[in-house]
């Protein structure tokens, strides 16, 4: 009898993407030869990470990089480095599921490149200035965008020619779209779930970012440790038991084991509940996730209720607290007086910018202008252009 080489934990072969060469989510727009040693999958997260885009998150707010009148703090998570704790976050969980590792970890590299300057609150404004010519932002659509247009680095095509599979995983990792209301996204499976390896990066997401938020709101202050223990419970457990079994150690270092055990328990979660639901399901294949009644990527009942308290305290006390009105204020005040500046006069744009407007229109080169920006070079712009 065969000895089973799955490892422990893993879920059916059949349902991880396949990274073959001639499969069907490895196909790219403009056909290309086989790499000698790299799979496709693994090529795209390469072609993402050396990416201008990619690069530009380092410049870009996650929350916050330093509150009014302070300095910049070199310690606060960016967009780039929350990407990386994502990305990690995600390999452990392809690895522990048996699911195709290279796919997560292009798609976790990629789910945040379309994000514009100043965090949500610059996206918020984007979104409210298009929305004056009846169009919306889409983080997500406007990442698509990037890596199939607006990324210039090989000879025979525009954009990044990223396979099938990771496109579709850019687009509906956290989200999934109508047919009807999106009929330009039609290659992209849009009447069946995306595989778990896109799934899958949607939480990850979220626990990156409800475990660095709290660190980062506690290390600048807007958070005080006592509020935290009052108000996120889950928290407070591991918080009680670090003070409990390491009495000796340095405040802060109490707090960074109470966060690193969070982060475990809702990994820990996930893994546990996803291998649930696909034994509840009897999925065996890819098509039976797509096809399931619902997306199976999830936490079990009770941590859904603590992942939903715990958003729920950010947004109360950090997000939205008083400390962070005045940094969305002049956030909305700078994309909204630079978009209606180049709308009135696009000559303030770069000139390749200006080389655009006759096949993309003004609003869509206005748009992909702003949300490339970082949030250094957005403001010098905007002080320029007050000047």
């Amino acid at each position: 009898m065969a000895r089973n080489t799955e490892p422990a934990g893993s879920l059916p072969r059949g349902i991880a993407v396949s990274g073959e060469e001639q499969g069907e989510l490895t196909r790219r727009a403009y056909a290309e030869p086989a790499h000698v040693y790299r799979t496709p999958f693994a090529r795209d997260a390469a072609r993402v990470l050396h990416a201008r885009a990619f690069r530009r998150l380092a410049g870009k707010t996650q929350v916050f990089t330093r509150l009014p009148g302070d300095p910049l703090n070199d310690h606060f998570r960016s967009r780039l480095t929350h990407t990386l704790e994502v990305t990690q976050i995600s390999r452990t969980l392809a690895s522990a599921l048996g699911l195709n590792i290279e796919l997560a970890e292009a798609l976790a590299l990629a789910h945040d490149i379309g994000h514009p300057p100043f965090g949500h609150a610059g996206e918020k404004a984007l979104d409210q200035a298009l929305q004056v010519h009846g169009l919306s932002f889409d983080h997500n659509l406007h990442a698509l965008r990037i890596v199939t247009w607006f990324e210039e680095r090989y000879p025979a095509f525009r954009g990044l020619n990223l396979t099938l599979g990771v496109r579709e995983g850019i687009i509906k990792h956290s989200r999934d779209y109508s047919a009807a209301a999106h009929p330009e996204l039609a290659e992209y499976f849009l009447n069946e779930f995306p595989p778990l390896e896109a799934q899958l990066i949607d939480l990850a997401d979220e626990i990156a970012y409800l475990t660095a938020d709290l660190d980062d709101g506690l290390n600048s202050g807007i958070l005080a440790l006592e509020q935290v223990h009052a108000g996120v419970p889950f928290f407070r457990g591991f918080h009680d038991a670090a003070l409990h079994n390491l009495p000796n150690a340095a405040p802060r270092l109490a707090v960074y084991d109470a966060l690193r055990r969070m982060l475990n328990a809702f990994v820990s979660d996930l893994l546990n509940e996803v291998r649930a639901r696909v034994a509840v399901l009897e999925a065996r294949t890819l098509a039976d996730i797509r096809r399931a009644p619902a997306r199976l990527a999830g936490f079990s009942e009770e941590m859904e209720t603590i992942r939903i308290s715990t958003k729920k305290f950010l947004y109360d006390n950090l997000y939205n607290s008083r400390d962070m009105e005045d940094v969305h204020r002049h956030a909305e005040q700078v994309v909204l007086d630079l978009f209606a500046a180049f709308m009135a006069d696009p000559n303030l744009m770069p000139k390749d910018h200006q080389a655009q407007i006759p096949s993309e229109g003004l609003i869509r080169t206005t748009t992909d202008y702003i949300a490339g920006m970082t949030d250094s070079y957005i403001e010098q712009l905007w002080a320029r252009c007050r000047a």
